[in-house]
């Protein structure tokens, strides 16, 4: 796992990239988050869709909502970007437009909307 450190309108983001899934459970969530504010000193982190475990997408799994609960109560924020459009789970869809109205937690098409929407001044 590596981090590309962006600043932008004076916030840093970490851009994540891997070989390997780096959200699998709760537990290598919080140890992206940590390794994040370590190794790029930041807590906003941009992530690619295809890092993340299927289940995750999977709402009754509880693990999206385990995962971006611990994000806010260690002050971290993410940015997730991919292509969402197979998803035919309304409750999902619903979880994502409700995300993406908030200041935390984001699903959008490119990376580069990812970085935008951690760094946007507000």
């Amino acid at each position: 796992m590596e981090f590309e450190k962006i600043d932008c309108n004076n916030k840093t983001v970490a851009i994540v990239s891997s070989d390997n899934k780096v959200i699998t459970d709760v537990d290598s969530a919080l140890d992206l988050l940590m390794s994040a504010n370590y190794e790029a000193g930041t807590k906003h982190i941009v992530v690619d869709k295809k890092l993340i475990t299927e289940d995750f997408f999977i709402l009754s799994s509880g693990l999206a909502g385990e995962v971006l609960q611990k994000y806010i109560n260690y002050g971290g924020k993410i940015a997730i970007y991919g292509d969402f459009s197979h998803y035919t789970s309304k409750p999902l869809k619903d979880f994502i437009f409700e995300s993406n109205k908030g200041k935390d937690v984001f699903f959008v098409a490119t990376k580069e909307e990812a970085v935008q929407k951690l760094t946007e001044i507000i």
